[in-house]
Order: C-alpha cells, then structure tokens, then sequence
C-alpha cells in the first residue's frame, strides 16, 4: 500500500472486499428472497422490518472493528511487531465480549423494541422469533468482522473472501432446505444465517491461528492489553457512536414506514435490501481509504494520500453511478426475485427510484469519512456525520414529516440523499483544514 501505482492496488484491495461484502449481504438477501416467494408477504415484512435494529444493536461493536483496523495498519505499516501483536490479541478478545454481550440484548430485549418501532401486529410474532434466534450467532459474526478487519489492515481481503463464499453457499441451501422442505419459515432463515456465520468465523479464526506471521492468534494467549484496547477505543468509539445514531436514525425512519402498513413496509425491505448491494460496492472504497491511509501516514508516505483519497472518490463515484442507475433500471425484475405482489413491488421502487439515483453522494460521504479515521481523526468525521446526516433526518421527520403534505413514504426517503450530500460537502472542508494542519507538522 506505500508504494507503486494507487489505482491498481486499491482496485486490487477493492474488488475481493467489495465481493465479499456483496456475499455477506447474500446472507440477509437469500433470507428475504426465500420467505418472500415461499411463505409469504407477512414473513417477507417480518425479516426485512429487523435489519434496522440488527444494524443498531451492532453497529457500536462493528465500529470498534474500525479502530483495530486502523491500528493494525499503522503498526503494520510501521513495522512495529510487538505492538501489532498486542492489537490482534486484545481485539479478538474484544470481538468474543462483544458477541456474549449482544446475543443477550438481542434475546432479551426483540419483542419491546420491534413494539417501540410500530411493527404492524400481524408481522410482530415472526419478526421476534426471527431476532431472537439471529442473534444467538451474533458471537460468530463479531469474530468473522473483527478478524477480517485486522487481515483487511494488512492488505488480505481474498481469504475472508474465500471463507464468506463457503459460508454464503451452504447460507442458500440451508434456507432452502429449511423453509422449502421443513416449512420452518422465519425460524428456517434465521437458524440457516446463524449456522452459515458460525462457519466463516471458525474459518476466519483458524486463518489466524495458523498464520505465522504478525497477524497470529494465539487462542491460549486471549487477553485485553490495556494501552492497545485504550487506543482501539480512542478511534473505534466515534466511529461507534457515528454508527449507532446512524442506524437510530434509520430505526425511526423504519418505524415512519411501519405506519404506512405491511404492503410498505414489505416493498421498503426488498427495496433496501436490493440497495444494500450498490452500498457495499462503494464501501470497499471507504475500506480501502481508511487502510492504504492508516498505512502510508504510519510508514511517513504522507506525500501519497492526497492521491489515495482522490482516487478512492473516482472509484466510489464510478460504483455509485453505474451500480445505482442499473438497480433502477432493473428494479422490477430484481423485486420480482423478492415477491409477486404487484403492490409490493410499486412500493419497492418508490424507494429504489429515489435512493439508488443518488446513491454516489453516500460513497463519497463514507470515503471522506474513511480518509479522516485513515489518519487518526475520529470524533471529528463522527460529529459531521451525527449532525450532516442524524440531525437533518430527525428533523425532517419530527417537523416536516408530521405536516400533512409531506407526510408520504417518498419525503422519508428523500432525507437519505439530501442529508448524504451536505456532510459530504462538510467533509470535504474538514479534510481540507486536516491536511494542512498535518503538512505543517510533518513538513509534507
């Protein structure tokens, strides 16, 4: 990552994270498309109206994974052994803690959140039945984030690949088998996504233990080092906080939709689930900015990430155009994979029709975001965003929203790209204050 050609390289890092990425998302997409062409509507709205608390709950976790992300590189780019060492060890720790923590949330908790949330009540029993056993793997998946968060800080993003393809593979042939032949429903998928994350976690962890190299895990040597796991919060927490109040965001946005009926909210889960895939497109470039940055600002090649955050943008404004507008294109078609409901179909593209157009403005956002942690600024990019994003969308929706004229499912989906471009712009100011402040002290 801190030398030679950026654009090859990135696109090198790029493509197996983004089809790993895309296969993760498999998971969420294979349970959806089962139970909404084998069980039903009512099933359909059940899976899809969870991912918004699914992404609340574990967001905060999966932003620490950001801090042992950008530490690892910077070690790794550093040459710092020992330090490196300390970090792999005190972040799989950490992964395991937080996996317990959010299984018991996640079980306890399912029912009066989805009630807080205005789930309709003829979705609600499959939706609870649904979290509550989605979350009984929730340690499995916090392995597999964490560790290919530290493999993709060293520049490997194909052997998470591989072991995602393993995974997602036998994830289709167990919903298949469960709600096809067993007629399981909403339990089928769910126990098939969980037995599916339980495989590429134990895979992913096997990787590291065998590796032999500045990434070893050592299971008998499981423990928090106190500086490292100081430091992995310093920079992961914003990046949790930012995380958890995005997806609060989304969770009441979800919770205007819920009100708009099961139809709505059946078309909405299609609709972001289809989406999704552009998103993890252009996050592979957020990913990418975050690690070739962290690595080049620890090996002093301060003179090359100018360049690496002007093609990160490049590649992400290329995916989010091309990706966005072919989703729209064959919105129909794909939604037909979901349903056979010509009304939840239309409702489907209500939402694709005016996200997935503009959906570049929300990869350009992450990469800025991506840039600004590459270089050790975390409660800054976490502040935009809370306020450019969060703040804007809460708004609208406890003003505007409210008003009769505006209150339709298209002025909630409008907030996504409006609020994307604004802290985007607002980013881009912040990067512009950062490097020059850094040029001074680094003399770059």
């Amino acid at each position: 990552m801190c030398s030679g050609s950026i654009l090859g390289k990135i696109l090198l890092f790029a493509i197996p994270l983004m089809c790993s990425s895309l296969l993760q998302l498999l998971f969420n997409a294979a349970d959806i498309i089962v139970v909404g062409r084998f069980a039903g509507d009512n099933s359909l709205a059940a899976v899809g109206s969870t991912s918004s608390l699914i992404n609340l709950l574990t967001n905060f976790f999966l932003g620490l994974s950001v801090g042992a992300n950008v530490l690892v590189a910077r070690y790794y780019g550093a040459k710092q052994q020992k330090d490196l060492s300390e970090t792999v060890q005190t972040a799989m720790t950490l992964s395991l803690y937080s996996g317990v923590l959010l299984t018991i949330i996640g079980c306890v908790g399912a029912k009066q959140i989805l009630i807080w949330m205005q789930t309709p009540e003829d979705v609600l029993p499959l939706a609870t039945l649904y979290l509550r056993i989605y979350f009984g793997g929730m340690t499995a998946t916090m392995l597999y984030n964490f560790g290919s968060a530290i493999m993709r800080a060293t520049g490997d993003t194909r052997r998470p690949l591989y072991y995602l393809s393993l995974a997602g593979a036998i994830n289709v042939v167990l919903n298949l088998i469960f709600v096809i032949v067993l007629h399981m429903d909403v339990a089928g998928v769910a126990a098939a996504t969980v037995i599916s994350q339980c495989i590429s976690a134990v895979l992913i962890v096997r990787c590291m233990v065998m590796e032999e190299g500045s990434i070893h895990l050592d299971l008998s040597g499981l423990k928090v080092n106190g500086d490292k796991f100081k430091k992995i919060i310093q920079i992961g927490l914003p990046a949790s906080f930012q995380g958890m109040v995005f997806s609060f965001s989304n969770v009441i946005i979800q919770s205007s939709v819920n009100s708009f009926g099961a139809v709505t909210v059946a078309g909405n889960s299609a609709a972001a689930n289809i989406e999704g895939f552009v998103y993890v497109a252009m996050n592979a470039f957020h990913q990418a900015a975050i690690s070739f940055t962290g690595q080049n600002a620890g090996a002093a090649k301060y003179e090359r990430i100018n360049k690496i955050l002007y093609t990160a943008q490049c590649c992400v404004i290329v995916a989010g155009v091309v990706f966005g507008n072919i989703v729209v294109l064959f919105g129909k078609p794909l939604l037909g994979m979901y349903t056979s409901s010509p009304e939840v179909m239309e409702a489907g593209m209500k939402r694709l029709g005016i996200i997935c157009r503009l959906y570049a403005f929300c990869g350009m956002m992450d990469v800025m975001v991506g840039a600004l942690r590459g270089l050790g600024y975390a409660v800054m990019p976490m502040v935009v965003s809370l306020v450019g994003a969060c703040g804007l969308r809460l708004l609208w929706i406890f003003t505007f929203f409210r008003m009769e004229p505006f209150h339709t499912v298209e002025s909630l989906y409008l907030t996504y790209p409006v609020s994307w471009f604004i802290t985007f712009a607002t980013h881009v100011v912040c990067f512009v204050i950062v490097r020059r402040k850094l040029a001074k002290k680094w003399g770059a």
